[in-house]
């Protein structure tokens, strides 16, 4: 079954109730999420967050998360966070289909999805690299961060 947590109110104040994804803007797999759900999300339903950022760094602090290493990407929809693979779960059911099929992922049991998303997380920069900065893109896209959600 899924799991969420509602968002601290304090943390919800803080990104304006909006829906959020927060990503590793250093990690190639990370910032590939990011650079899909800006194609996909047709809705433009999502605002992005950089983890490295301050208000990152606070949501992750505010859940008892490292802030140093990112091993999941947060989703916030409806104020609830979302982790791990039940946070790309959250992600894909907002999108039109085809896409939306891959939601059906969070309803993998804890013991399947669990140990292959750390699996994936612990060797992500291995496996697909990591960037020497966080990307950088253009203003319009800037927009779509939360204020201080950037830096």
């Amino acid at each position: 079954m899924p799991q969420s947590k509602p968002l601290p109110q304090r943390m919800n104040e803080l990104i304006q109730a909006r829906d959020v994804i927060v990503f590793d803007g250093e990690c190639v797999l990370c910032s590939g999420f990011f650079k899909f759900m800006l194609k996909h999300d047709s809705a433009r339903r999502f605002d992005f967050v950089l983890a490295q950022s301050s208000v990152g760094q606070s949501l992750y602090e505010a859940l008892d998360l490292p802030t140093d290493e990112f091993e999941t990407n947060l989703v916030i929809v409806d104020c609830q966070v979302h982790q791990r693979l039940d946070a790309f779960a959250a992600a894909m059911h907002t999108l039109r289909w085809p896409w939306k099929a891959l939601s059906v992922c969070r309803f993998l049991p804890g013991f399947v999805k669990d140990p292959l998303y750390h699996l994936i997380a612990r060797n992500r920069y291995a496996i697909f690299g990591r960037y020497d900065t966080c990307i950088m893109p253009g203003p319009d896209i800037r927009a779509r961060f939360v204020s201080g959600g950037w830096s």
